[in-house]
């Protein structure tokens, strides 16, 4: 029975991977329309990368269609609820990241940025535009990873193992990326899927697994999250946009010295992901997790 339900997950799971290929393959042709059609000088592997996000979060509302799913299947609840979740979200985000970026300045991970002039006018300006990137990552991502891949993976295996499948998925996302440019003037139609290739081959590259399974830490501690409501999305897109908000405010503030004897903790993906957030935020999820089973023990 085991191996049958082995079989049946794995199949399950793969298939947000043919979804992701012919999103990556449509994406391949689309980026050198773009790029060679109007002649643009920018690099058609950030053009397929681009593109290929679009295409994934556009596919959302076709596989919910396909898959009869309503908003509330994938965790979204009502404008006014989904607002609360969200500042709610945002306020765990704070908690749960804040410690870190400040241990980081403490122990001279990172260190002040010296030679960056502010007035109160660039800051203000700083924080504003951070938070609305923030918000829309957050808005684009959590809906597909945390809402329609999670909700359908979970009505086909256990929780545990979609939070975990979904995680994969999102952390892989990040690092689907090659940095083989091409002059405009060589590219042609196919010129693309070499390096989808690339990009894909990189998620075995040594020196981005710390940071990638710092990633699915983070995504298993959002799915626990999101597990948590029934229409509980609001929290996810909270936390994750508080989590960017802070980081795109870290990269601004500090750089990471390399000299540090603690360097080891932080990746160089963006100076806070790394071994301590993977450490910190899976402590939190197995305390939680323990704490949730003791309260159904003692009723």
């Amino acid at each position: 029975m085991w191996v049958q339900n082995f079989i049946r997950w794995l199949a399950y799971a793969l298939l947000p991977l043919l979804v992701l290929l012919a999103a990556a393959s449509a994406a391949c042709v689309i980026g050198y329309c773009i790029v060679y059609g109007l002649e643009l000088q920018y690099p058609l592997r950030k053009m397929i990368s681009k593109v290929t996000e679009v295409l994934l979060v556009l596919s959302i509302f076709p596989l919910m269609a396909r898959l009869k799913f309503a908003n509330t299947d994938i965790g979204l609840a009502s404008i006014s609820v989904f607002g609360k979740q969200f500042g709610l979200g945002f306020g765990l985000g704070v908690l749960t990241l804040l410690p870190v970026i400040l241990l980081l300045y403490g122990v001279g991970v990172n260190i002040i940025d010296t030679s960056q002039t502010w007035t109160i006018g660039s800051f203000l300006a700083k924080l504003l535009l951070s938070l609305a990137a923030a918000i829309l990552i957050a808005l684009l991502e959590e809906p597909l990873f945390r809402g329609l891949l999670l909700s359908q993976l979970k009505t086909k295996m256990p929780l545990t193992l979609a939070i975990l499948i979904s995680s994969v998925y999102y952390a892989g996302l990040h690092f689907l990326k090659t940095d083989t440019d091409l002059p405009v003037s060589e590219i042609s139609v196919v010129s693309g899927f070499p390096l989808m290739l690339e990009a894909f081959a990189n998620l075995l590259n040594p020196q981005i697994q710390s940071a990638l399974w710092s990633l699915v830490t983070v995504g298993i501690f959002l799915g626990v999250l999101r597990s948590q409501f029934n229409t509980g999305l609001g929290w996810c897109v909270g936390c994750h946009a508080s989590w960017v908000w802070q980081i795109k405010l870290s990269k601004s503030l500090f750089n990471t010295d390399p000299a540090s004897p603690y360097h080891a903790w932080v990746s160089s993906y963006d100076g806070i992901i790394g071994p301590l957030v993977t450490l910190w935020l899976g402590a939190a999820v197995i305390l939680f997790l323990s704490w949730r089973s003791y309260r159904r023990y003692t009723g």
